[in-house]
């Protein structure tokens, strides 16, 4: 699948795939406002950004959508992540301090939209600092434990994927994992350890997952699909 970023006036930047399996152009816009298009590989790309400046006003109404969205942090709410205490509370600024494994999110209007990206970039600031303590040491002790073997080792903040195997055996994770249980994490490490030697999703990939979770690995999966890649 191949990608380009086309830039319109109205909606801002929209990436362009072209995927062999899709049959019809199809948009979707994400929480984050980002647009997507996949199409076809007979589709010009004159005849998909015509068919997005026919979809224009849809696609503003889905942005505007989750522009007002609120957030579903409250006053008071904690946030128990793996290493941390979160709690946020009302204050006169937007503020962090940290003692410790105890982290205060002071907010000054918990509806405003200024204040829900803020809430957003601190916390995906603890998962990002979790994520490189942790990952990569449960990744290693999976390696060893299923006699799998891999290049390096990456954590970035993906709204595609989980995580993913280059041709490489390279590991990219997603630092979002850190919101998942614990048995989830294990099932996208243990998923990405097999891609190092099965670099598909056909039947022998799901036979030797199997394998390794305790034939739960369509469970696991679906399990996974519950949960967004989006903070908040």
């Amino acid at each position: 699948m191949t990608a380009k970023v086309v830039q319109f006036n109205q909606i801002g930047s929209v990436t362009f795939f072209k995927n062999r399996r899709s049959k019809n152009i199809k948009i979707s816009v994400k929480p984050d406002r980002t647009v997507r298009v996949s199409f076809p590989f007979y589709a010009s790309s004159t005849e998909v950004a015509n068919f997005v400046m026919r979809n224009i006003d849809w696609i503003t109404r889905q942005q505007q959508k989750f522009e007002t969205k609120k957030s579903d942090i409250t006053e008071g709410m904690r946030l128990q992540t793996k290493m941390h205490n979160v709690v946020f509370v009302k204050g006169l600024k937007n503020k962090t301090t940290v003692n410790y494994n105890e982290i205060e999110i002071t907010i000054s209007d918990f509806n405003s939209s200024e204040s829900t990206k803020y809430m957003e970039n601190v916390i995906t600031g603890i998962y990002r600092y979790e994520a490189k303590k942790l990952l990569p040491g449960r990744l290693m002790e999976l390696a060893r434990i299923h006699g799998f073997q891999f290049n390096k080792i990456s954590v970035r903040n993906n709204k595609r994927n989980w995580g993913s195997c280059s041709p490489g055996n390279n590991i990219s994770l997603n630092l979002q994992m850190m919101k998942l249980p614990d048995v989830l994490i294990d099932y996208i490490l243990l998923h990405e350890l097999v891609h190092t030697r099965i670099k598909n999703h056909g039947p022998g990939f799901w036979q030797k997952l199997d394998e390794i979770t305790g034939n739960k690995a369509r469970e696991l999966a679906k399990q996974v699909r519950k949960y967004s890649t989006y903070t908040l």
